[in-house]
């Protein structure tokens, strides 16, 4: 009697310790598909696709802070793209130069303040002149904030009788401001000033 009494504790001591080690075991198997489950869902946040012509391309999120030199160097040569890109035509003028006061605060409005006092877009306009403008190098730093940036390009001015290059050289910073349509970017171009612009080289057309 002694001894089956033996065998029915010996056999609930084993079946108690499956029973642990089985609810041990699912425990962990609920927390490794639980963890499993929150990487593939951080890792599709990470990822999405944006359908071009027909065809799905996978495209990946990243930090913004990654792509903050890019953006700025985007959004310097943009607004320098619009304030110095002119053509004789007032209303095309107007248009860009909007479209530049929108990425820069008043020291850009201030800048093209001066230019319309001293009948610089009137001559423009009158004496048929284009004027275009290719950026060199944008030189960014974003260890300090608001962001310093020096941009470098050439410009070309076409007369009737010339064809003028220029070389500019401005700087300024950068603070973030509120996303939209006229200022994709995010950033506000502010302290900016025109370090040289000074004519590289004429040619007689």
């Amino acid at each position: 009697m002694f001894r089956k009494m033996k065998n029915i504790d010996t056999a609930f001591r084993q079946t108690r310790l499956i029973a642990i080690i089985t609810v041990i075991s699912s425990v962990q198997l609920c927390c490794y598909a639980i963890y499993k489950s929150f990487s593939v869902a951080m890792m599709s946040q990470d990822r999405l696709y944006v359908l071009a012509n027909g065809k799905a391309l996978e495209a990946f999120a990243s930090d913004r802070r990654d792509n903050i030199p890019v953006e700025i160097r985007d959004h310097v040569k943009t607004f320098h793209t619009y304030f110095f890109t002119l053509s004789p035509d007032e209303q095309a003028i107007e248009e860009n130069i909007n479209k530049s006061l929108y990425l820069a605060d008043e020291s850009a409005k201030r800048q093209y303040d001066n230019l319309k006092e001293s009948n610089y877009y009137s001559n423009v306009i009158s004496a048929n002149i284009s004027q275009g403008i290719e950026a060199d190098s944008v030189y960014v730093n974003i260890d300090t904030y608001p962001f310093y940036f020096r941009y470098k390009g050439t410009q070309t001015i076409t007369r009737t009788t010339t064809v003028v290059r220029r070389s500019l050289v401005s700087e300024g910073y950068l603070r973030n401001v509120s996303r939209s349509d006229h200022n994709p970017h995010g950033f506000l171009i502010e302290r900016w000033k025109v370090l040289e612009n000074k004519d590289v080289s004429v040619k007689n057309r």
